[in-house]
């Protein structure tokens, strides 16, 4: 699994400070994604676990959650990550472009987001937006927090 780019984000989980990573080799390819450099595979850094942990260690007093950006075509890798994100007390979250995410992997997820990029739709923060987030484990829909007022 290789990360294209990691960063600290305050948007993409409310009310969470969040280590996202954004993993490259994306097969879904949305018309309009806002990320067409993770289309190709094997761009950036592969991410071992040993580096995984070292930003988790580095960032624990600070953030609360941990992202993915896409990786579950890379589930074994992905679920590793995400059950050592979990023993270290990170809540844990996956964006992707799929409708349905393999149930191995969301029994290590603390929240979801599915659907494809649809332009004409918008995002989260749209009404009309096709895309869900949600809390995995009450299966709430939490889009509204993303919603201006």
């Amino acid at each position: 699994m290789h990360c294209h780019e990691f960063n600290v984000v305050l948007q993409e989980v409310p009310g969470e400070i969040s280590l996202c990573f954004s993993i490259s080799g994306c097969p879904l390819q949305c018309a309009g994604c806002h990320s067409p450099y993770l289309w190709k595979e094997q761009t950036g850094e592969k991410l071992t676990l040993k580096d995984f942990k070292a930003v988790l260690s580095q960032y624990k007093a600070f953030a609360s959650c941990v992202l993915f950006m896409g990786g579950e075509w890379h589930s074994r890798e992905l679920i590793s990550m995400l059950k050592w994100a979990q023993g270290m007390g990170y809540k844990t979250c996956l964006y992707t472009g799929e409708e349905e995410v393999n149930p191995e992997i969301l029994e290590h997820l603390t929240y979801l987001k599915t659907g494809p990029w649809i332009q004409e739709l918008g995002g989260l923060s749209s009404q009309s937006t096709n895309q869900i987030f949600k809390e995995v484990k009450t299966n709430n829909i939490l889009n509204h927090l993303f919603i201006p007022n």
